[in-house]
């Protein structure tokens, strides 16, 4: 059977074997309706050349026939309908009115059909002799029925398989669009596991990196949690230690300076005493030696004239004018009487002890010496010189008396012959001085008498020339502090050196301050002797010296103590004193005086002086920080003018 539809596709179906004669009659599904045509020719003619019986195998008009003639003829064997589209294309047809023809059929009633291949096989064995045999037209009616039947239940079955085969095939589709969606969504969620693992991983690496940063923190701050509380407790125990240290050495000083105080005490009433007799024996020894020499004045004189002696008043006027010739403060001499009293009380003591006539005594002394001399400005020097010289002085194997009147004279020895060394380590002495005499008191007096002795200008006080009170100049000079080498009297140049000498090293001591020491002779003492030096001694060579080596040393200090009080003692100074000296017209008066107007003018005294600083830190640095160093200096308000500047003697 063969239909076309309206879309140009051809369809063929036969209801017949699909081999006959061993030529298959199921056509190409994509042939041409010309090829369709050249190959049922073909068959045709093969079977008519093969069959005994080629009669009934008539060939027929292939015209087209309408619809209708196709329905009315329902049992043809073999029908072909052909679309009028397609007809136009058909070559040899003119005439396309023309219905279609019928063509002859013929009976297949016997041939039973299958599907196998052993059937078709079969078929072509036996078409032959089931064609050659002769049926009648009732048993050909009933075979093409039965065939026609046949081919109904044929055609059922292949479009129930046909049906089951696209069922299955849009099954298979389902079921692989199913399994499709099922493999990208277990893709997916693999991805999405892949993910969400590499998340929570994440997430735990970061836990447990914020873990072990959260231990370590914790262990760092443990550490450092121990670390504080073991510094704590090594500074409380080094505080429990210095505050112990601090309470032993605070009992040691309160009971020395308690022994100190009864023996003062008991000493006090006696020195009283003396005190009196020495002023009344002075003053008698003074009028005696006026007298004296008022009278070998007068019997020279009546010698060389020849004149009767003197009347007793021209005598008197002149023992009165020995009177005038020591000049200072009255505080100050009456401190320098003290001090001096107590140094021959030491003496007298160290002479019954037989000072210096001891071996042991003399290498004591070398020992003493030696750390003295070695002093140097550094402060871990100047710390270990002064303990080594604390022990020394506190040996229990000789007198302390013997020990502190060696340490006097040895530093007082070291201004004799000044050296530049000397000059250089002037504040280390001061700063070694301080922290003896903090340990031993009676050390600081003893010393400070040594020096009044050795250098007037350090009680201050001055000595006027006076021919009724000295024999002699050298009598003076001697008065003075010369010195006298081979029977000589020094040169005022080496004195004045050696005055130099003694003044800085008072200079150096007034100045210095240290903590938790107090300097028993400091800056107040030299603020003391700047207004005692300006308002009782005179202006010449020998205090214009002792004021510049005083200015050079304690200067910054006192200004940073005192600021504009020391500025206005420096315009008296410049005005006053300054102005005294030029009017002696002494050249070497002169170079003092531009040294000490250059000093104030240059504002030097705003400078830090050279070696004031230890080597390393500064000189506060070594006993007070420099905060509380200048505290120090503003802590107290400047004193009162009651050291006025008065006058200049001649």
């Amino acid at each position: 059977m063969l239909q076309v539809s309206t879309m140009g596709a051809v369809k063929l179906e036969l209801r017949c074997p699909q081999n006959v004669g061993r030529i298959a009659v199921d056509p190409q599904p994509d042939w041409s309706f010309d090829t369709l045509l050249s190959e049922i020719t073909a068959i045709e003619n093969k079977l008519n050349a093969s069959s005994v019986f080629p009669a009934p195998f008539m060939k027929t008009n292939r015209g087209c026939t309408s619809m209708k003639d196709l329905e009315r003829s329902p049992r043809a064997a073999f029908i072909m309908q052909v679309s009028d589209d397609e007809a136009e294309d058909m070559d040899g047809y003119e005439d396309h009115d023309r219905p279609f023809a019928l063509g002859r059929r013929f009976a297949c009633d016997e041939l039973y059909t299958s599907d196998s291949e052993d059937y078709e096989d079969e078929l072509a064995l036996g078409a032959d002799y089931q064609l050659m045999n002769k049926v009648g037209l009732v048993e050909g009616a009933l075979a093409e029925l039965n065939h026609e039947h046949q081919l109904t239940v044929t055609e059922e079955i292949r479009n129930q398989i046909l049906a089951l085969e696209t069922d299955l095939m849009n099954e298979n589709e389902k079921f692989s669009s199913a399994l499709a969606r099922v493999e990208k969504y277990n893709e997916a969620r693999l991805d999405m596991d892949r993910k969400l693992d590499m998340q929570y991983q994440r997430r735990i690496a970061e836990a447990l990196d914020n873990h072990l940063t959260a231990v370590q923190r914790d262990h760092e701050h443990k550490s450092q949690i121990e670390e504080r509380r073991i510094r704590d407790d090594a500074a409380y125990e080094e505080a429990q230690r210095k505050e112990k240290a601090l309470r032993e050495e605070k009992v040691r000083q309160q009971k020395i300076k308690a022994e100190m105080e009864a023996r003062l005490e008991a000493e006090k009433k006696r020195a009283e005493e003396l005190k009196a007799a020495a002023l009344d024996a002075e003053r008698k020894a003074a009028k005696d030696a006026a007298e004296k020499a008022a009278a070998a004045a007068l019997v020279s004189s009546k010698e060389v004239t020849g004149q009767p002696k003197g009347s007793g008043s021209d005598q008197q006027k002149k023992v009165q004018s020995t009177g005038n010739i020591l000049k200072g403060a009255e505080s100050s001499l009456k401190l320098e009487e003290r001090r001096l009293q107590i140094y021959k009380e030491v003496v007298a003591k160290n002479e019954a002890l037989g000072l210096g006539y001891t071996k042991e005594h003399r290498s004591h002394a070398m020992q003493i010496a030696r750390r003295i001399k070695t002093i140097t400005g550094t402060k871990e020097n100047v710390r270990a010189k002064a303990n080594e010289l604390i022990k020394l002085l506190s040996h229990s194997q000789y007198p302390q008396s013997i020990c502190i009147a060696m340490f006097a004279e040895k530093l007082i020895s070291q201004c004799v012959n000044p050296t530049g060394s000397f000059s250089n380590a002037v504040y280390a002495y001061g700063h070694v001085i301080v922290l003896v005499t903090s340990q031993v008191p009676p050390a600081m007096e003893i010393f400070l008498a040594e020096l009044n002795k050795a250098c007037i200008y350090t009680v201050p006080k001055y000595i006027s020339y006076s021919e009724s009170a000295f024999e002699t100049k050298e009598a003076y000079y001697k008065a003075i502090g010369y010195q006298e080498e081979d029977g000589k009297i020094e040169s005022t140049e080496s004195y004045v050196a050696r005055l130099s000498s003694y003044m800085k090293l008072y200079g150096a001591l007034v100045q210095t301050e240290a903590e938790g020491v107090q300097n028993l002779h400091g800056i107040r003492e030299g603020w003391a002797w700047f207004a005692r030096f300006l308002n009782h001694l005179p202006a010449n060579l020998y205090t214009a010296v002792a004021l510049e080596a005083f200015l050079q040393m304690a200067g910054f200090a006192l200004y940073k103590r005192y600021r504009s009080q020391f500025k206005k003692i420096l315009n008296i100074i410049s005005g006053n004193f300054l102005k005294a000296l030029r009017e002696r017209g002494d050249e070497r008066v002169n170079k003092v005086v531009m040294r000490i107007q250059s000093y104030i003018d240059s504002n030097e005294f705003l400078r830090e002086p050279e070696g004031w600083r230890l080597q390393g830190s500064l000189l506060s640095h070594q006993f007070v920080p420099e905060s509380d160093h200048q505290e120090q200096y503003y802590h107290h308000p400047p004193p009162s003018n009651r050291y006025s500047y008065q006058r200049f003697g001649n």
